[in-house]
């Protein structure tokens, strides 16, 4: 049974090796920010931080996870990003902008004030459907405001 630190809490998982992160978090803890579309690591909807890198919780296994800290878009509810997205109307649908916050809070970590090649690198990994990329560009260049 894997112990893990979620958000800041300790919770242990009673799952089936080969269970992922994604199923893991949804299924048995109700974390249900972390959406699950492509299920194959292609599309980025289900990032959460690992140590504070981005993975895809849909291909990473709980079980591989130890003593690693996972943060889910609900560890992240007061980032000024959420507001940053909403001011910028970056979110149409809303299925991926869990993963684009997760993983913008990644790159603002590492450089609060990243440019637009730095934004578009870093946020090469999650795919909107609704083709939203200039507004969530806006949001992450404008988190601050």
């Amino acid at each position: 049974m894997p112990e893990l630190t979620i958000n800041g809490e300790t919770h242990v998982l009673e799952v089936p090796v080969g269970t992922t992160l994604a199923d893991g978090l949804r299924d048995e803890l109700g974390l249900t920010g972390t959406k699950v579309a492509c299920a194959e690591g292609h599309c980025g909807a289900c990032t959460v931080l690992l140590a504070g890198v981005p993975v895809y919780s849909c291909i990473t296994l709980v079980h591989m996870v130890g003593e690693r800290e996972v943060t889910t878009i609900e560890g992240l509810r007061a980032h000024p990003l959420i507001d940053a997205f909403v001011r910028a109307d970056a979110l149409q649908c809303g299925f991926c902008t869990p993963g684009q916050i997760v993983s913008a809070s990644a790159l603002v970590e590492d450089n609060p004030s990243p440019s637009s090649e730095e934004i578009r690198h870093a946020m090469a990994g999650n795919l909107c459907r609704c083709g939203t990329y200039p507004k969530i560009e806006e949001a992450i260049s404008t988190w601050q405001d």
